[in-house]
């Protein structure tokens, strides 16, 4: 019988994206096994995350800094005409690693069919409609979402909801294979993708 400290952390792990509660318990019997200063020190560095990393005000994408604006958001040599909107921030660092796109993300927090109706507001959908609204020199939307269900729904979403806005709106080449997700996408792959976009 596991006890109710235990139980507790279990249930908390468990909320992590992808981790159930057998992983969970694993992360927790790893911890019970670490030294007071290990588990000291990652206590400490959640506590560091906390308070110093904040999310950019135009993208959403976690960094650390005095500005509201993240180091590509507030990077003048970056397109300023190209909006790619993604799912997660894992998928900006995969595109970001081929140096192949020059312009700007925007992070949606998740795909549509990956939520319920109730928790649709869970996506920065307003956020994204007044960045395409009061920022007349974006010129094309690139729609970079996994070739799954769930990405072509998003896909499909998203083309409806902009569309008013008079945008060109492309998505990724078909380099992907269906049910590939761009985390684990290679760079090569990425790049061909995003080359192909139409």
């Amino acid at each position: 019988m596991q006890s109710a400290s235990i139980q507790k952390l279990i249930a908390l792990f468990s909320k992590f994206p992808t981790i159930g509660p057998k992983t969970a318990a694993r992360f927790i019997y790893y911890l019970i096994g670490l030294k007071k200063e290990e588990v000291d020190e990652i206590i400490g560095s959640i506590s560091y995350l906390k308070k110093n990393v904040k999310l950019c005000s135009f993208c959403f994408n976690p960094f650390e800094g005095e500005s509201e604006l993240c180091k590509i958001c507030s990077n003048p040599v970056r397109d300023k005409s190209l909006l790619c909107i993604i799912e997660k921030e894992s998928d900006l660092n995969s595109i970001e690693k081929t140096a192949k796109y020059k312009g700007l993300y925007f992070i949606l927090g998740g795909t549509v069919p990956a939520l319920r109706k109730a928790d649709m507001d869970k996506l920065r959908t307003k956020e994204l409609e007044m960045r395409v609204k009061n920022h007349q020199e974006i010129k094309e939307i690139i729609l970079a979402f996994n070739s799954t269900a769930g990405g072509e729904a998003t896909i499909l979403y998203l083309e409806r909801l902009l569309k008013p806005f008079g945008k060109k709106i492309t998505r990724l080449g078909r380099g992907l294979p269906v049910g590939g997700e761009l985390e684990y996408a290679d760079e090569e792959t990425l790049s061909s993708a995003l080359e192909g976009r139409k």
